[in-house]
C-alpha cells in the first residue's frame, strides 16, 4: 500500500511548488517507515492560522505550523490528521534565522509529520528527541528541495 498526501491552500494562491511539497512529505514518511497514510496539508496565511491557533489552542497569534491529530484507521488506511502551515510566518522565520525558505518549509513538514506520528517536545531546545530526529531527517534529505532556487518570495 502507498501513502497519499492531499494539499490545499486557503486565502493564498496554491504555490507552484505544491507538487514538490507532496514529494517531500512522501520521502519523510518513507524515512520514518510509515505506510498507508492519508495525510492532509493546508497552506495558508497568518490570518487563517491565527484563527485556528486561537480556536484550538487559545493562543490569539499566528504560528508557523499546527498539527491536528486524528489517528483513525479506515479500511487499512491510516488517517493521522492535518498539518497547517502559514507561509507568511514561514517567510518571517526564514528571514529571522537567515535560512532559505525552502529549508524552513522542509523542517516544518518534518515537524508536522513527527507530531502526527505521536512525537512531542516540551521545549524548543535542540536536544529534545523529536527535534534531534527532525534535524537528522532534514540532513538526510538535504538534497531534496521543495522551493526552486529563486522561487522564494
Amino acid at each position: 500500500m502507498m501513502n497519499n498526501i492531499q494539499i490545499t491552500a486557503q486565502e493564498i494562491p496554491m504555490p507552484s511548488y505544491s507538487g514538490s511539497i507532496i514529494d517531500y512529505a512522501l520521502k519523510v514518511l518513507d524515512e520514518i517507515k510509515r505506510n498507508n497514510w492519508e495525510l492532509s496539508i493546508l497552506l495558508c496565511d497568518d490570518r487563517t492560522i491565527k484563527e485556528l491557533n486561537n480556536q484550538y489552542r487559545n493562543k490569539n497569534e499566528p504560528t508557523d505550523i499546527l498539527s491536528f491529530n486524528l489517528g483513525e484507521t479506515i479500511q487499512d488506511t491510516y488517517l493521522p490528521g492535518d498539518i497547517v502551515i502559514s507561509l507568511d510566518t514561514l517567510r518571517e522565520n526564514a528571514d529571522f534565522f537567515k535560512i532559505p525558505q525552502d529549508e524552513e518549509l522542509r523542517r516544518l513538514i518534518i515537524h508536522g509529520i513527527l507530531h502526527l506520528d505521536g512525537m512531542e517536545h516540551e521545549t524548543i531546545e535542540p536536544n529534545e528527541p523529536m527535534l534531534l530526529l527532525q534535524e537528522e531527517i532534514l540532513n538526510k534529505l538535504k538534497n531534496q528541495h521543495i522551493i526552486p532556487p529563486g522561487g522564494e518570495s
